[in-house]
């Protein structure tokens, strides 16, 4: 009896923890099906994002545009935009579509403009300083260091894909094109070899009524099995334009939220029209600069400088974006810089104020409690003198 009671106990044991075995099995398999799944997934829909044009990978590939950074430089005739892109992904090349109100003539951009902007830019730290002790001060932490606190020419009718200029600039293939047919320009790009999503031809017509051009880039890196990751070398394009404007309107076809920094250099402070569907633009820098104060940004400044206006913005939802940035000049020049404090318990003398504070007054009120009693002793032993 023992010995099959033993034996009935085991299986049950065994089959308890097969059971939970089991069980895990299974949850494994699912996880395992579910990241197929997922790759499965962003290779049918391959990802596509730009703050301002239309970032387009190739087929079976995915792609995002993490951030988005231009320098926009314009004189009242005629404008320049260095743009650079920060990706992710594993395409070996994509196209990126960027409408331009007139003939635009593109160029590399200089790299070192925007980490000199960035320094130029960056906030000024000051500290203030408090009384009282906070949660990281003695005597809760004795440790602690305080809070540290962010038009087409005349003539005959026109073809519907125009190719005004094709060249090799790095990993840049660069074609700059007309176009009086959206339809057709689509073709034009999956001709040479790029998928585009079908509503691109919906979101380049108000473009095409405009009688605006586009400046087609194929990013293709030069060395074999590059992939395109990280911070890509900017580009220039220079076109003429009687109003600052900044061609926003496709990235409505992004299906990831846009984050936009815009440089901008003219003779006075900007400010955008209008958010355009995204949050409210913030400004985080403005102030006339040289080309003293950095020497790439001399190249567009000139000697006479110009104000520069660093403008942020976010787009949680891209599908909102119902037009292009219009930029116009404020009502005052006003000069502006973030300012981020560094938040420092006051000290004396190496000891915190409140203590050497609360500690004097102490002190004085002893001084003051052990005078008085003097006085009274005082007062009664002269009252029983004869």
């Amino acid at each position: 009896m023992r010995g099959t009671r033993g034996v009935r106990e085991t299986r049950g044991v065994w089959g308890k923890r097969g059971r939970r075995i089991g069980r895990r099995a299974q949850r494994a398999l699912l996880v395992v099906c579910a990241l197929l799944l997922a790759q499965l997934g962003s290779l049918i829909a391959p990802a596509y994002a730009c703050g301002c044009g239309a970032m387009v990978p190739g087929r079976q590939s995915t792609m995002g545009v993490d951030r988005e950074t231009s320098v926009v430089r314009w004189d009242g005739a005629t404008e320049q935009i260095v743009m650079r892109f920060t990706v992710n992904g594993n395409a070996p090349e994509a196209a990126w579509i960027m409408p331009v109100p007139s003939r635009a003539e593109v160029e590399l951009g200089d790299p070192d403009l925007f980490a000199e902007l960035d320094t130029l830019t960056e906030p000024e730290r000051r500290t203030r300083h408090y009384f009282w002790p906070r949660g990281d001060d003695w005597p809760f932490a004795p440790d602690g260091d305080g809070l540290s606190a962010g038009a087409p020419l005349p003539g005959d009718a026109a073809p519907p894909v125009g190719v005004v200029g094709r060249e090799r600039l790095g990993d840049f293939d660069v074609a700059r094109l007309t176009a009086t047919d959206p339809g057709a320009l689509r073709d034009w790009l999956e001709t040479n070899g790029f998928e585009l999503p079908a509503d691109l031809a919906t979101g380049l017509q108000p473009y095409v009524d405009q009688e605006w051009e586009y400046v087609a880039v194929r990013l293709a890196p030069e060395e074999d099995g590059a992939t395109l990751r990280g911070t890509l070398d900017p580009l220039r394009l220079t076109f003429e334009s009687d109003r600052l404007i900044y061609p926003m309107r496709l990235s409505r076809l992004a299906d990831q939220p846009q984050s936009l920094g815009l440089y901008v250099l003219a003779d006075h402070r900007m400010e955008p029209r209008a958010s355009i569907g995204g949050d409210e633009p913030e400004i985080r820098f403005a102030g006339r600069v040289s080309a003293g104060d950095s020497p790439a940004l001399g190249e567009l400044t000139g000697a006479g400088g110009m104000f520069l206006t660093a403008i942020d913005q976010y787009f949680p939802r891209p599908e909102r974006i119902d037009a292009d940035h219009e930029l116009r000049a404020t009502a005052s020049d006003t000069p502006y810089r973030r300012v981020y404090y560094d938040y420092e318990l006051r000290m004396f003398a190496g000891v915190p104020a409140w203590l050497a504070t609360v500690g004097g007054v102490f002190v004085v009120l002893t001084l003051l409690v052990v005078g008085s009693a003097v006085l009274r002793v005082r007062r009664r032993a002269g009252g029983v003198r004869p």
